[in-house]
Formats: C-alpha cells, structure tokens, sequence
C-alpha cells in the first residue's frame, strides 16, 4: 500500500499544494481532461483521486446545475481544503467522499463518465481500479484519465530525482519515481484492456509548466507534496542547507529552461479515453 501512504500529506500540506501546485500544474491539466472527456449539461460525473477538487470544480461547470459531481479521495486533508473552497458559480453542487478508489462508495452504473487526473500511478491495485471504474459507469459510459510520461521527458522531475538522491540520500527520489510508474504506454494499455474498457483511444501530449524560480519550483516540491516527509524531524540549519543544494543542484540541470520571467519547462502525461 505504498502508493496510498505516499499521498497522506501532513498537516498544512494540501494548503499548500492548492496554493503552488494547482495554479502552475494541475489546473491545466483539468482543464483539458474535461475537455477531451467532453462533459455534458445535466450527465452525473465521478471525479477519482480529486485532491483538492480542481478538476471537479470544472466537472461541475460543465455539467451544470441539473448535473451531478461525485468527488472522491482517500486523503481527507486534500478533501478538507476542496470542501472549503467556494463553490463554481452556476455549477452542479459537489458531493466529497473520502474513500479508495479500489472499493468505490457507488452504486453500479451511476455515472456517464469518469475522470482521473494524475491519481492512477498511485493506486495500490490500479487494475482494480480501473474495473471499479467500468463497473460505476453507465453502459457506454466514458472515462478519461491522465498519468505522467516517462520520468527522462519530464526535465523537473528528473532533475528534481536526482538531487534527491545525491543531496538527501540514495533512494529519496522514490516517491518522485513513482509517479512515472505508468509511463510505459504497453503496460498502461494492457491495464485498461484488462479491466474490459472497449473503444481505448491512448495519446500523449506536453504542456509548459511556469514557476516564477527554480527557488519557488524545489520549495513547492518539499513542502506541499509527500516529500515534505524526507525533511521531518531536521534541524532547521541541516534542512536550509539540504534546501539549497537542492536548489543549486535543479537549478544547474534546468538551466536551459530558466530566464528572467522564471522557470518554464515541459510536462509530458499520456491521456486514456475509453468506454465501458
């Protein structure tokens, strides 16, 4: 169960995720999964692994008032911060549910479609998953997921790993890893078709990503996602020195993609349209 632990982020940790990552990162990418999952007025919407409900909050625009969002996640920090965030104007209400996505809280063939943005590398059994999904939705129902691409074609985090390791201690980029661990377009597809998802459309595409430094982009990396954990327990000089060399050593590999307006480099993830 690994996977799941990673993403119990500490207190104050979902806070900041809303405020450094989903405004650079995620809300992008929220954007375009509703898109390509092509959400209707009035459809009901399961939005898996929400987080702090960025792409739910969209789901809810879409579907309008006559629709229906259900939001779920294991992490009730993260479920916290999305239930205190205002609601979308003229958007269906949302329901949050904290729960696994491998034993999902919903009836069979309640949902036209489900959406997933970066959660399914994080799944303990993402083949259940992925049969939890078809069995919630409607025949012919649609999902629409996200996960990253290869780690060596996500130059942050590759530059981030490597850091890690060097400047913390051998294996302390596994959690950063980990997130790549679907990047492999076979095996994604393999688990999709296994789970009985007909109709498997698989693309990948790269989207820019702005931090306003290096400085901004490694602090948000160890604060406000679970590598926040590597640093507990540190002495505040020992954990300012690791800061930055960490810093120094991400700024010398990005320094292609760093200029005065800040840092800006490409994020690769592999999209899955499918239907049940």
């Amino acid at each position: 169960m690994i996977e799941q632990l990673q993403w119990q982020l500490d207190a104050g940790a979902p806070e900041l995720y809303q405020r450094h990552l989903v405004s650079t990162m995620t809300s992008m990418w929220a954007t375009d999964l509703a898109d390509r999952a092509e959400l209707r007025p009035g459809e009901n919407v399961l939005d898996l692994a929400c987080g702090t409900g960025v792409l739910a909050r969209v789901a809810a625009e879409r579907v309008g008032v006559s629709g229906r969002v259900a939001a779920l996640d294991i992490n009730p920090g993260m479920l916290n911060v999305a239930r205190s965030l205002p609601p979308p104007v003229g958007g269906a209400a949302i329901e949050w549910c904290e729960g696994s996505a491998t034993a999902m809280p919903y009836p069979d063939a309640g949902f036209q479609a489900v959406v997933c943005q970066l959660g399914l590398q994080f799944f303990p059994d993402q083949l259940a998953a992925l049969r939890q999904i078809r069995r919630v939705l409607v025949p012919g129902g649609r999902l629409a997921l996200n996960v990253f691409g290869p780690i060596e074609h996500n130059p942050a985090t590759w530059a981030m790993a490597d850091a890690l390791d060097r400047e913390v201690h051998p294996g302390a980029s596994e959690v950063k890893r980990t997130e790549h661990n679907l990047a492999g377009t076979d095996k994604l597809r393999a688990l999709v078709d296994g789970a009985g998802l007909q109709e498997v459309v698989l693309t990948t595409t790269t989207k820019s990503v702005h931090f306003p430094s290096v400085s901004h982009y490694v602090r948000a990396q160890m604060t406000a996602t679970p590598l926040a954990t590597l640093l507990q327990g540190y002495e505040s000089a020992r954990r300012n020195r690791i800061l930055t060399a960490l810093t120094e050593d991400v700024a010398a590999a990005l320094a292609g993609y760093a200029a005065e307006s800040g840092l800006t480099f490409p994020q690769e993830v592999h999209i899955v349209l499918a239907r049940r």
